[in-house]
């Protein structure tokens, strides 16, 4: 099988490059402690082979069709929802898919996938490596989660006839490890904080890496705005914006009163990003109970979204994605873990796809410009980042075939 050949910029393209993780500085110095994924491992995925990709507060995969940037940030998304707690079967819903193509069945005809990856924080990089069986059935296999070379968790299949693995994960108590049978359908490193009692310091250490992973996993949303969804007016709801951003009225109804600050970047942006002039950007009510979303032309004159091109409504929609956070967003955030120490990630696959190129330098502005403040994170897919590559803060990651 082909392995992709990878480089990477900034930092240089070599082995270390693509392994190498460390914890940032904030711009106002010290440590920056927010759980956040540093790295990604796809060891057997797809197209991609002992491939490692480094993900900066903004990173840009680039290349041809065919090259793997959607895969890379689909097994992103793959590892998100199992943080989350995911069924195997509801994250991999094709798991066939998702094994190198030429991967040959062992003697009892199985064939399998792994990914991984490492997420930085206040306990410094937590790796976490993942073996899936696709055929002839789907489970994890094999996990395991390391901190600074020690091994905190590690599950096997010991007994292919049981629908669980063998988990030992670290205890420096009266017991090296502690073993207990763990389902096959799901991350183990999201279910530990259920199963350790946090009594030892090895237990606490255990708990800390794997809240840290977990944290960086469950702040992922997945955004592609469809420009067709966002033009009809929409019923009010909860005002948390889906991953089309079909109901973008409805959010905005909600967000010009409640963030007037964000609101007024927000119309900023639509200065650079629209054609004519932009006053405001309005929610309506409507007679029937539904809103919609214009334009104040500050002449007196509105104009619908319905009237805007495509690039226009895909630049609103993910300039708003990247100033709200995850307040706003339909995402399923760990709330009971303050802001400081969590960063939202927004994975977009065609970052640019719709926009002219004023578009889209405004909006990767806006990307590097929140990913420095460390709030919220950007991953997305480019065919050509050579409009990209040099810019402050943004990470590009060229993948050929």
């Amino acid at each position: 099988m082909a392995v992709p050949s990878v480089s990477v910029e900034p930092p240089a393209a070599d082995a270390s490059a693509l392994t190498s993780v460390t914890a940032p500085a904030r711009s106002g110095g010290g440590v920056d402690v927010r759980a956040r994924v540093t790295e990604l491992r796809l060891s057997a995925f797809a197209g991609h082979r002992r491939a490692g990709f480094p993900l900066g507060p903004v990173t840009l995969f680039a290349g041809r069709s065919g090259s793997g940037k959607t895969t890379a940030l689909a097994a992103y998304e793959a590892l998100a929802r199992l943080g989350g707690g995911a069924p195997l079967g509801e994250v991999f819903p094709d798991p066939a898919a998702c094994v190198p193509e030429r991967a040959r069945p062992d003697a009892e005809g199985r064939r399998g996938f792994r990914i991984g990856c490492t997420a930085d924080g206040a306990e410094g990089p937590v790796r976490l490596d993942i073996a899936v069986q696709a055929e002839p059935a789907l489970r994890i296999v094999g996990e395991r989660l390391t901190v600074d070379g020690t091994v905190l968790l590690e599950t096997a299949l010991r007994d292919p006839g049981r629908r669980t693995v063998q988990a030992a994960w670290h205890t420096a108590g009266s017991a090296p490890v502690t073993r207990a049978p763990l389902p096959d359908d799901r991350l183990g490193t999201a279910l530990l904080p259920l199963r350790v009692a946090g009594k030892t310091d090895g237990q606490r250490r255990v708990l800390a890496a794997a809240e840290q992973m977990v944290v960086a996993l469950r702040s992922v949303f997945p955004c592609d705005p469809r420009p067709d969804w966002m033009r009809a007016p929409v019923p009010t709801g909860s005002g948390r914006l889906l991953p089309g951003c079909d109901n973008l009225a409805d959010v905005l109804w909600r967000t010009r009163a409640e963030c007037t600050r964000r609101h007024g970047l927000l119309v900023e942006a639509l200065r650079e990003g629209c054609a004519g002039p932009v006053a405001d950007l309005i929610a309506e009510l409507l007679s029937d109970g539904t809103v919609r979303a214009l334009l104040d032309r500050g002449d007196g004159r509105r104009t619908e979204l319905a009237r805007l091109g495509d690039g226009e409504l895909r630049y609103l929609a993910l300039t708003l994605v990247l100033l709200t956070g995850p307040r706003v967003l339909d995402v399923d955030a760990p709330g009971e873990v303050p802001d400081a120490l969590r960063s939202l990630t927004v994975l977009t696959d065609g970052f640019d796809r719709a926009l002219d190129p004023a578009q889209r330098r405004t909006l990767l502005g806006t990307a590097a410009r929140m990913g420095e403040r460390g709030h919220v994170r950007c991953v997305g897919a480019v065919s050509d980042a050579s409009w990209a590559t040099g810019t402050e803060g943004v990470t590009v990651v060229h993948l050929e075939p």
